[in-house]
């Protein structure tokens, strides 16, 4: 069983991935087994996920819909996935467990509905507003984390989910004092002009959704990317993370880089806030904080904390999400089964460090009885 493991799984060359890979395979294997212990085919039932994510042709269609009106929507949810899981990643790779993705994507989502998204403002001027107002905010929630963890060497996962739940609490009082929706108990629905989602676009003989900021999180994963493996930013940011005696002794300053990871990662998130609140959603749910930024942990952990890889975990567990609805009422289960699939590949990729070391223990296990037997 060692050696298949060491087969599988070994060696240094994209081991990360091949062990992102073995997760999904587990999770979907057990996705298979609760599938046939409740009588259902599992073959149609992944076949559903894929249709309600438009990336299968559904038997039948509402009137101005097709798979391309899905697969765009399913592209609107995607957008802050991708945001939330380089958040994320920038902030591991700093050592720092940033788990106020959430609350840097409320922050985002609140100041730029109150400042853009409620006025006048014609749609030139008013998105690429919504946009740096949303990176702006979530900047400043990302550098308070890392000063106060700098500072105070207050441990960020507990800065971070304190600040989460002070953020929810503060901007529900303003949303239900001044804010609120008579009838959806929501924020108000925010101006067309600011939204970053175009709604109900004609086109074809089609009625579709356009995410206008996807083009922009691929980019943006690209330029993350650029910077964490080939800028002298990204190597300092790297080697804090690796340990931070080590990259004092070099001379690479530590709160300047955790401060900076965490800033960096605090925008990343705000990107993710106003695609999805003044994007996918258009509203905001007072108390309630975005399960994304938590989900956004381990889908970077699936991407193995790498740019390009947050954005094929992304697509994931996107389509997984985004396709549970149909799979429900298609198979006749209960809708959180998708969650319980989802839920089980972010558990083993959240073992991914695990399984690492483990490999790499029985691997020296290995080399150490081939000398003994060489002796």
């Amino acid at each position: 069983m060692k050696k298949v493991l060491i087969k599988l799984l070994g060696g240094e060359k994209l081991q990360m991935v091949r062990i992102s890979l073995f997760s999904i395979v587990i999770s979907l294997l057990v996705g298979t087994l609760i599938f046939i212990a409740i009588g259902k085919n599992p073959l149609s039932a992944y076949g559903n996920l894929f249709q309600g994510s438009g990336l299968l042709m559904k038997q039948n269609y509402a009137g101005r819909q097709n798979m391309f009106t899905d697969f765009m929507s399913f592209l609107d949810a995607l957008t802050p996935m991708i945001f939330a899981a380089l958040a994320v990643a920038v902030a591991l790779k700093a050592g720092l467990f940033n788990i106020g993705v959430s609350g840097m994507m409320l922050t985002a989502g609140f100041m730029a509905s109150i400042t853009v998204g409620y006025s006048s403002l014609p749609a030139p001027i008013a998105k690429p507003l919504v946009l740096i107002i949303g990176m702006i905010s979530g900047a400043l929630v990302g550098a308070l984390i890392g000063w106060l963890k700098y500072r105070f060497n207050i441990n960020e996962v507990v800065s971070s989910i304190m600040i989460n739940y002070t953020l929810m609490y503060i901007f529900t009082f303003f949303i239900n004092t001044f804010f609120v929706d008579s009838v959806s108990r929501q924020s108000k629905t925010i101006s067309d002009e600011a939204r970053l989602t175009l709604v109900s676009v004609r086109a074809f003989e089609l009625k579709f959704d356009i995410p206008l900021a996807f083009p922009l999180a691929i980019l943006v994963a690209i330029i993350v990317w650029f910077l964490i493996n080939r800028t002298t930013t990204g190597f300092e940011i790297q080697a804090v993370g690796l340990g931070k005696k080590a990259a004092e002794y070099a001379g690479i300053s530590i709160s300047k880089n955790l401060i900076l990871a965490m800033t960096i990662s605090g925008a990343l998130a705000g990107l993710a806030g106003v695609t999805y609140f003044c994007g996918y959603t258009a509203s905001i749910q007072p108390g309630v904080v975005p399960s994304m930024g938590f989900n956004a942990i381990a889908v970077a952990l699936l991407g193995c904390c790498d740019p390009i890889g947050c954005i094929f975990a992304s697509f994931l567990v996107t389509v997984i999400s985004k396709g549970s609805i149909y799979m429900s009422s298609q198979q006749g289960v209960e809708i959180e089964i998708s969650d319980l699939i989802t839920s089980v590949i972010l558990i083993f990729a959240a073992c991914s460090e695990f399984l690492r070391l483990y490999i790499e223990k029985i691997s020296m296990e290995i080399k150490d009885k081939k000398e003994v037997e060489k002796v």
